[in-house]
């Protein structure tokens, strides 16, 4: 098996604390997931992962997200129980919440 079946990717937390992944183009994206939330200690439940800005789904791999190397998945905590906005300021996220 070549390098070129691999792909480093990198998870990069709310905190922006970032945890390197190496895996294979063929690998999916749920088994990622449910590493970075075992090493976080957060349940996978709570966290959403974005690639370029669209939610990745479970089944879905690298190579069919046509992921480059060092390509960054952003994770955010869900947020429940109203509605969300957000803006970030020197490299913080602040959030607002609304209930309804």
């Amino acid at each position: 098996m070549g390098d070129t079946e691999y792909i480093k990717l990198k998870v990069v937390g709310q905190d922006s604390n970032e945890i390197h992944f190496r895996v294979k183009q063929t690998t999916q994206m749920g088994k990622l997931k449910k590493s970075y939330s075992e090493r976080v200690g957060v349940p996978v439940t709570s966290l959403r992962f974005l690639f370029d800005g669209r939610r990745i789904n479970d089944d879905e791999t690298p190579k069919a997200l046509e992921m480059e190397q060092d390509d960054v998945i952003e994770v955010y905590q869900e947020q429940t129980g109203g509605s969300c906005c957000w803006t970030p300021f020197a490299d913080k996220v602040f959030l607002k919440l609304e209930t309804c």
